[in-house]
Formats: C-alpha cells, sequence, structure tokens
C-alpha cells in the first residue's frame, strides 16, 4: 500500500517549528510495515493545499495529513478537503456537543470560533480525539483515503495509534495484531546494544522479531516491533523476547515503554515515603526541571538549589569529598531523606569537540554519602546534557539498589 504524510503549516514550511510529527508518523507506519512512499510540506494556502490533495490523491492509497484543523482562520484542512471532494461543510452535532461539554467541565465558555472544529465535509467520518477539541476525519480524495489529523503531537499520536493505524492495517490486508515493545538504557551506544542483543534468534529474518534502534542522547531507544495472529500468539512471542532483553541490557535499562527515567525516580520515592533535595552547579536547573514539573512530585520535592559556583554550595573544588560533604549539608538543612549533588566543572576556553567537564555526583541519604566521579567530553551543552542524565541515572541506581559506579560508554577515565 503506497502511503504519503502531508505536514500543513506556514510555521512547519518555513522550518520556524521542526516538524517531529512527521518522523514520529513515518516511524510508526515503517514499525508496522507500511512504508511511506512521498511525504509532502505544504503552507496555509488554499490553493497550494488543494492541488496537495488532488496530488496525493492520484498517487497514493491512503494519505496522513497532519495540521490545520485549529479554530483560526490560517486552519484551511476541513475547508480545502471538502473543496476537493467537491461537498459542503456540515456542523457535526456529536462533536460539537463533546466540545461545549468539555469546557463545561473546566468551568469555561467555548469561544464561538471552536464552532468551526465541528465543521466537516459532508462526506466525513469522524475520527475520535479523546483528549483535544479538534476531531479528525476521513474522507476519499481521488483514489485515496484520507486521514485528517491535528497538529498538536500529544493529540495527533494517540489518535494514530488508536484510530488511523488500525484503519490503515485494515485497507492493507495486513492480519492480525502488533505491538512495538520500548526499551530506554542510559550508558551504552547504538552499537554496543547491537552486539549485546544481535545475535538473538527471535531477532533473525525468520524469528518474527524486528529489532531497531534509535539514538536521542543521552538515551538509546531499543524498538522490538512484532505482528501476531492474536494477542496470545504475540504475548508467547515478545514474553520470552523481553525477558532476554531485560537480561542482556541490565542495569542500563532505566525505563520501559512511556515511562521515563524521572518517572522511574519519582515513583521509587513516594512508594518509599521518601523525599528528595537537589543541588546543581552549570546545568542550569535542568535536573531539578526533570522531576518538579511530574505529577506527585510535591509531596517528595522538597528543595533545589541552581548555583553558578561551587563556592555558592560551599564547595572548594570538584572531587568525591567535597560532593560527600555538600550532600550530607544539603540533606540536614532540607530535611529530605535524600540529597542529591552534582559539582561541574568545565574546561576552560572556547566551545569545541573536544572540550569536557569533570563531574562529581554525590548522593547522600540516612546511610551515609555515596560519590560517582566521571569526566565526559563533546562541548558545553553535549557533557550538560550528560551530566544531567548521568546523576539522574545514579539516583535511579541508588533508589532500587543497583550499582552506583558502572562504567558507562561515554565517559573518559
Amino acid at each position: 500500500m503506497r502511503v504519503e504524510i502531508l505536514c500543513t503549516g506556514d510555521e512547519i514550511l518555513t522550518g520556524k517549528t521542526i516538524n517531529t510529527n512527521y518522523s514520529h508518523i513515518a516511524r510508526r507506519l515503517v514499525e508496522l510495515g507500511l512504508g511511506v512512499h512521498w511525504g509532502t510540506t505544504v503552507g496555509d494556502d488554499r490553493e497550494s493545499l488543494l492541488k496537495a490533495f488532488h496530488q496525493a490523491g492520484e498517487r497514493a492509497d491512503a494519505v496522513i495529513v497532519n495540521g490545520g484543523l485549529g479554530p483560526t482562520v490560517d486552519d484551511l484542512s476541513q475547508e480545502v478537503a471538502a473543496q476537493a471532494c467537491g461537498v459542503e461543510l456540515v456542523l457535526s452535532d456529536p462533536w460539537m456537543a463533546r466540545m461545549e461539554e468539555s469546557y463545561a467541565r473546566r468551568g469555561r465558555v467555548m469561544p464561538p470560533n471552536n464552532r468551526k472544529q465541528a465543521m466537516l465535509p459532508a462526506n466525513a467520518e469522524l475520527i475520535d480525539n479523546p483528549i483535544g477539541t479538534a476531531c479528525g476525519f476521513a474522507v476519499t480524495i481521488g483514489k485515496a483515503r484520507f486521514f485528517f489529523t491535528p497538529g498538536v503531537p500529544r493529540e495527533m499520536r494517540r489518535m494514530l495509534d488508536e484510530e488511523v493505524l488500525p484503519r490503515l492495517l485494515a485497507m492493507s490486508g495486513i492480519a492480525g495484531v502488533t505491538r512495538l515493545k520500548r526499551f530506554h538504557t542510559f550508558g551504552i551506544g547504538e552499537s554496543r546494544a547491537d552486539q549485546m542483543l544481535g545475535d538473538m534468534d527471535v531477532f533473525k529474518a525468520d524469528g518474527g522479531i524486528k529489532l531497531g534502534f534509535q539514538a536521542h542522547y543521552p538515551q538509546l531507544e531499543t524498538k522490538l516491533a512484532l505482528r501476531a495472529d492474536d494477542e496470545a500468539a504475540l504475548t508467547a512471542l515478545l514474553a520470552p523476547a523481553e525477558a532476554e532483553v531485560r537480561r542482556r541490557l541490565g542495569n542500563f535499562i532505566v525505563a520501559e515503554d512511556d515511562q521515563t527515567i524521572e518517572g522511574v525516580i519519582l515513583g521509587r520515592l513516594l512508594a518509599s515515603g521518601s523525599t528528595l533535595a537537589i543541588a546543581e552547579t552549570v546545568t542550569g536547573g535542568h535536573l531539578a526541571a526533570r522531576i518538579a514539573p511530574l505529577p506527585g512530585a510535591e509531596r517528595a520535592f522538597r528543595r533545589a538549589t541552581i548555583a553558578r559556583d561551587l563556592a555558592e554550595l560551599g564547595a572548594t573544588a570538584v572531587s568525591p569529598d567535597q560532593a560527600a560533604v555538600v550532600a550530607k549539608a544539603l540533606r540536614a538543612s532540607s530535611g529530605a531523606s535524600h540529597a542529591l549533588v552534582v559539582l561541574l566543572e568545565l574546561d576552560q576556553g572556547a566551545d569545541r569537540p573536544d572540550m569536557g567537564g569533570t563531574i562529581c555526583i554525590g548522593l547522600a541519604d540516612a546511610g551515609g554519602a555515596v560519590t560517582r566521579q566521571a569526566r565526559l567530553v563533546g562541548g558545553r551543552d553535549w557533557v550538560r546534557v550528560g551530566t544531567t542524565e548521568l546523576a539522574l541515572d545514579c539516583l535511579r541506581r541508588h533508589l532500587l539498589g543497583l550499582p552506583f559506579d558502572e562504567r558507562i560508554d561515554f565517559e573518559r577515565r
């Protein structure tokens, strides 16, 4: 089946907004064996959109349109889709009621221009959006079935998995059920992960599971994509593979599927009734910002200190001893059960690829203090990002009773 992804919006066309939606849609299609034949980006222009719809309708079997479903005058997808189909826009009473109920639950009056989001081509199939006001819809233009999705990433992703992909699989004649299992790791690169997993029989040509990697420093995502006749067969195939991947990747797995490392940490803190205080230098508060916004963090997160230099934390050098001293002092002053401290000293001079930083992490709890020293290289931003992830991983390992000082691929010793 020939599939096209058509993204709309001036902000996408001009590069003001990075088009992460396209890459997500394309990856999900490939993972399910559907593939992508064309990718098109069109600005907020009626004539250009109409031409793009007609062109896609002649060459593709299915088209996923992303964007242009909002309430403002530059959101044109419904209007142009109706023109391409040769029908009028009509009000979807069910969706209008859904929007009004959504605003009422929040104690707000729906703005009049939101009515536009319930106007759909007369022959459209409504596609549910369970977490937003922009409903999706499907129409046929030319010989292709078009699926319209909102540009808000979290809404698009939910609708893609729950509504659009099942329809595409049914159209393609691909039978059975599919699943994508994801492991998030920190500390190993793509090549090493491939060496650790590549010889598993289940990942070979006829093994039934497709193994893939996506590196987004400082983490690596390991993906297992599979299809089976039914849920029972899928589980029977996936369960032993999951167990073996966990065994081989071991302590480097920081989270799975939609989990995050910071979410795992907070869950552990809340489950044990523990609390946390953080002090960090040079990282710009990125460490605290990973934990503080999470739902429930207010029950565990006591304090965050973001310092420009060591002296503000009472430290005189980036060393394990100093990290331990500061961590113990922070724990005592904050009243938290756990105190995490990051001392970072960047190399001097202009930013460059070989610029590095010396890092000392201290973690204090009722049992005393443990420390971790490392050196990362790759430029200022690279070191800051890596330091933040290393600190989170040290905290995760400590809370789970795992080795605190296991060497990672990115550090220099």
